[in-house]
């Protein structure tokens, strides 16, 4: 087993290795997945949060081993790129990957501290009637302007992808999680707008994110509303028809 640590845990390899050897019979299960596993523990005293890759099958193994950087490793990496950039996320403790004699990856692991936090963008979603709804949604737009200055293209947006904290009111931290699948590059606007595809958006939500993005960046609020409502009609109507054609499939 391979140990990849952050330089405030160095010299703590073997306890956490002890930690991940007991994933399975010890701690708190968060998300069972059919490939992902999510599970809280205490690491000397502190909440932390280790998330289980499942081996893969032998291609994306060899793909993983020598072309590609693991989920495990991405997930540390791109924690340690968002924080030094000044967007939030769960701090990156270790990960590590098992391999085989020939080098081929077996299970791999992330270690992260836990957030303890209060909801999600999909309670918004779920209800127009959330306490303060358009000023957590202005600054998550903030937020996820932030991201876009510091080049990165988060490609799982989602709603239940970034951990809201209540601070006070009317001041909300937001964290990332989830962060095995992002690009860095510079984003155009209509790139941008489309990031917020999969955040499942009404049109009065589409309205607030447009106007608070017009103000951040110096575009025309009429043209990004029109971008991001095109993005989340077009993303609604994949999904709706994606479920659609599973539907009748099954009834052949």
């Amino acid at each position: 087993m391979r140990i990849i640590t952050h330089s405030k845990y160095k010299g703590k390899e073997k306890a956490l290795l002890q930690l991940v050897a007991s994933f399975f019979n010890e701690g708190n299960l968060i998300v069972k997945g059919s490939r992902n596993t999510i599970k809280s523990n205490v690491f000397e005293n502190e909440k932390v949060n280790i998330k289980y890759f499942k081996k893969p099958g032998i291609v994306k193994s060899i793909i993983y081993s020598f072309f590609r950087s693991t989920k495990a490793k991405r997930s540390f990496d791109y924690a340690n790129y968002l924080l030094e950039h000044n967007i939030p996320t769960p701090f990156p403790i270790a990960y590590m990957e098992e391999r085989s004699g020939s080098g081929l990856l077996g299970d791999s692991y992330y270690v992260s501290q836990q957030i303890d936090y209060d909801f999600t963008i999909r309670e918004l979603i779920h209800n127009p009637l959330f306490p303060e709804r358009n000023i957590i949604l202005e600054q998550f737009t903030e937020f996820t302007f932030k991201m876009h200055e510091a080049n990165v293209n988060f490609l799982d947006h989602s709603p239940g992808n970034t951990l809201i904290i209540k601070k006070g009111e009317g001041q909300y931290d937001f964290y990332l999680i989830d962060l095995n699948r992002m690009k860095f590059e510079n984003l155009s606007i209509e790139a941008r707008m489309d990031n917020f595809k999969k955040m499942w958006l009404s049109k009065t939500m589409v309205k607030v994110i447009a106007k608070k993005y017009a103000e951040l960046s110096g575009d025309s609020e009429a043209k990004l509303h029109k971008i991001l409502l095109e993005k989340t009609k077009g993303f609604k109507r994949n999904i709706t028809k994606k479920k659609w054609l599973k539907r009748k499939l099954k009834r052949k």
